[in-house]
């Protein structure tokens, strides 16, 4: 007999979370239970307490946070191979990108380290990446050309959305019959889709009627949280294509299961969509776990097992409450 229902998340005591030295009062459920996590993980490793800086100018130590030594070590990756893509990707970022470099080596709950131990190894086999597509996105499979993170095909320019709208990941594909294919993706952990809204700028308002996506291109819910980044990274994709930089593509968001929050929010977007077609940017809501899932079918099982412990087997958390 289950002692809890496998899709239920626990309200973790104050106590534990005191302990862990993970208390944040404005977690969500979810959030809270993927913070203590990443604070077991490094705990079990043995990797020491990282800190960050408060508004008040206070240093606070944060169980989820690794040491600056740890982190440069490479204790937010789950191989050597990745952590050396990952100073190699911080290296040779594109001009304008946006990479966090204490949150990338120091920050266990971050998504920016899990886009790199979810991608990376898809970067450095390209057999791996096609074999990857071929699990997602059948229909645009082919001859995996690249693998970048933090892309846009122009930061600022106004032929797409004019501004720094970019996807965490993202796979250049060229198909059997020449056409030129590209998967997207956004990857949320802990994320609620809360993050600050942008400022609105005319660019959006002529891609969402030009793109033809949307059932009410006008809607003002598209502009607001929870999916208004779902909007705008869509609308980026569908102006590559009408751009002529591709032929066909399509938007992953990714984000665990039981982040209700970004599933809500996905699941939301969607209601705002027109029936997909082929020369359209689709849209796919990727739970993490099919995608760890893909990983493994394409190939790479042991990388998917670090994954799966690392980031969503909230067994750890279970035997504490």
């Amino acid at each position: 007999m289950e002692l809890f229902p496998p899709d239920r998340l626990p309200l973790i005591p104050e106590t534990l979370l005191r302990e862990h030295k993970v208390l944040c009062q404005a977690d969500s459920r979810f959030r809270a239970c993927a913070r203590l996590l990443q604070a077991l993980h490094r705990e079990a490793a043995g990797w020491g307490v990282g800190t960050y800086e408060t508004t008040a100018g206070r240093k606070k130590k944060m169980g989820h946070l690794v040491a600056t030594y740890d982190g440069a070590s490479g204790a937010n990756f789950l191989s050597l191979d990745v952590h050396r893509l990952a100073r190699r990707e911080l290296a040779y970022r594109e001009p304008g990108s946006m990479w966090e470099e204490k949150r990338l080596y120091e920050n266990l709950l971050s998504s920016t380290p899990l886009a790199l131990n979810l991608m990376g190894p898809l970067k450095l086999d390209r057999g791996l990446a096609e074999a990857f597509v071929r699990e997602i996105a059948p229909d645009l499979a082919g001859r995996v050309c690249s693998v970048s993170f933090e892309h846009s095909p122009g930061r600022g320019d106004p032929t797409f959305t004019a501004d720094g709208t970019a996807f965490d990941a993202f796979i250049i594909i060229r198909q059997e019959d020449g056409r030129k294919a590209f998967l997207a993706f956004e990857l949320k952990y802990s994320e609620t889709c809360a993050e600050p809204e942008p400022r609105m700028r005319p660019r959006y308002d002529d891609l969402s009627n030009a793109s033809e996506l949307f059932i009410d291109p006008e809607v003002p819910d598209l502009r607001r949280n929870p999916v208004q980044q779902c909007w705008r990274l869509h609308m980026l994709a569908q102006s590559m294509i009408d751009a002529g930089l591709y032929d066909a593509g399509r938007l992953f968001v990714i984000a665990p299961r039981l982040n209700d929050q970004v599933q809500r929010a996905t699941a939301r977007y969607q209601t705002h969509l027109t029936p997909p077609r082929g020369d359209k940017a689709g849209f796919v809501n990727l739970v993490l776990e099919d995608a760890i899932g893909a990983l493994a079918l394409a190939g790479d099982p042991d990388q998917a097992r670090r994954l799966t412990a690392r980031y969503t087997d909230l067994s750890p958390v279970h035997a504490l409450i």
